[in-house]
């Protein structure tokens, strides 16, 4: 007997052991505390109606507290961010993302760029890319780029079944059936987004009508890219008649459709505006000239959302990026706090995402970092039109769902010097952090 009672204190001391160990690996690594602690940047979070010095703490890829202090003791990893600013990662809702493997190569295709490439280095988060697919290959789509991509890929689904595939197939009228457009969007609820109509040169208003249609059945907003200006179909009508609260009008600033009456925003804007109807920039390489924008701003008429409409054209020429496209507006005289609201809060409402865009505690930590340089700078318009600012946005980190994704100058990471010589990363799931790597590897 005292042999087999010894035996089980030495078992009960062995468990108490091996559990005190296992609590001290599990402090060790901030078990039920923070993964990430970002320290003393100004917070920007329009939903919550924050501007100004915070700490943003995360957990498990959401938001888990933002104060005015919080304990850095309490946070895995702690970055300080004083100087810059800390926004929710940017939503660009007009992209064009998607290729089609179809029989012939899409005007999209010939011209989107893979998202992953072009979205973190500028703090964006999510995008929307606006109608390159159809209800008939938008399945391939999501094969291919949604399925893939580390951005958040949702779509605007075109009213054309083959998607934007060149004037052949986007003024084919008989290929534009709001029902199995909406099906789709219904089968794919939340990831498709919305409907697209764009590049129609014909004088029916049929596009917008089935896009309208399908958007009615899928309870879903249509964003219009105008297409050719006809006499036919005024610009009027479309914002005071055809658009329903919600729809989105892009390329709001391209003078190509009688944006601008007589050096004045057409007074369509402003009834369209009363009527609900949601006003994008959609900069492109045709869509923005300062001669337009100007004037308009200076009315007070300012976007509902700022979007890029990325391409490999827009890419190379006035548009760039998000960043820069966000810089042509406080070149405007936007303040930061309106230009961020405009990359995020906003649009995420626009596509009912409001889970996206704001900094809530429980919501998604997509987070950007960015830093607004002094000097002198130079942004152009579709025409190459130079207008002089003072000011450029700069993305500093990317956080997509807690993960650090883009860290352009190392913020987060230690200086070589005050590492051991070898050293690997640990692939933990909420930090890529250092550590010495296996004895023997150089």
């Amino acid at each position: 007997m005292k042999q087999k009672s010894g035996s089980l204190s030495n078992l009960f001391r062995i468990s108490i052991e091996i559990g005190l160990f296992i609590m001290s690996i599990a402090l060790a690594f901030g078990q039920g505390q923070y993964d990430l602690l970002l320290q003393g940047g100004h917070v920007i979070d329009a939903k919550n109606k924050v501007s100004g010095i915070r700490d943003v703490a995360v957990k498990d890829g959401k938001i888990a507290a933002v104060a005015d202090h919080i304990d850095p003791a309490k946070a895995f990893k702690v970055i300080n961010v004083k100087g810059l600013y800390v926004t929710p990662g940017l939503i660009d809702i007009h992209v064009h993302v998607y290729a089609s493997t179809g029989e012939a190569h899409s005007y999209a295709g010939d011209n989107s760029v893979f998202p992953d490439g072009f979205t973190f280095r500028c703090g964006v988060t999510t995008v929307a890319d606006a109608g390159c697919s159809g209800y008939k290959n938008f399945e391939d789509f999501k094969t291919h780029i949604i399925d893939r991509s580390k951005t958040r890929v949702l779509a605007f689904l075109n009213i054309v079944g083959a998607g934007m595939r060149g004037p052949k197939y986007e003024d084919n009228l008989a290929d534009m059936d709001p029902k199995p457009a909406a099906a789709m969007a219904l089968k794919h609820k939340g990831l498709i987004i919305g409907i697209k109509t764009a590049h129609f040169t014909g004088p029916e208003w049929t596009p917008v009508e089935n896009a309208v249609k399908a958007g009615t059945i899928a309870h879903i907003p249509v964003m219009v890219d105008f297409g050719a200006n006809r006499p036919e179909r005024p610009i009027s009508i479309l914002l005071t008649q055809k658009l329903r609260p919600g729809d989105i009008y892009t390329h709001m600033y391209s003078g190509l459709r009688n944006e601008l009456v007589d050096g004045h925003a057409n007074p369509a804007f402003w009834e369209g505006r009363k009527r609900g109807v949601i006003f994008d920039v959609g900069h492109g390489g045709g869509s923005f000239a300062w001669r337009v924008a100007v004037p308009i701003v200076r009315e007070d008429f300012l976007p509902d959302s700022i979007s890029t409409d990325l391409h490999i054209g827009s890419m190379n020429s006035g548009m760039k990026n998000m960043l820069n496209l966000m810089s042509k507006f406080l070149a405007l005289g936007l303040s930061v706090d309106d230009v961020v609201v405009r990359s995020t809060w906003n649009p995420a409402r626009e596509i009912h995402h409001e889970e996206l865009g704001n900094l809530s505690v429980g919501s998604p930590a997509d987070i950007a970092v960015l830093r607004v340089q002094h000097g002198d700078f130079g942004f152009l318009d579709m025409y190459g039109a130079r207008m002089a600012g003072h000011e450029k946005f700069i993305c500093e980190l990317t956080f997509r769902d807690g993960k650090l994704v883009y860290d352009l100058n190392g913020l987060g990471r230690p200086d070589w010097t005050t590492l051991p010589k070898n050293y690997t990363n640990t692939g933990d799931a909420r930090w890529d952090a250092i550590r010495p790597a296996h004895k023997g590897s150089e």
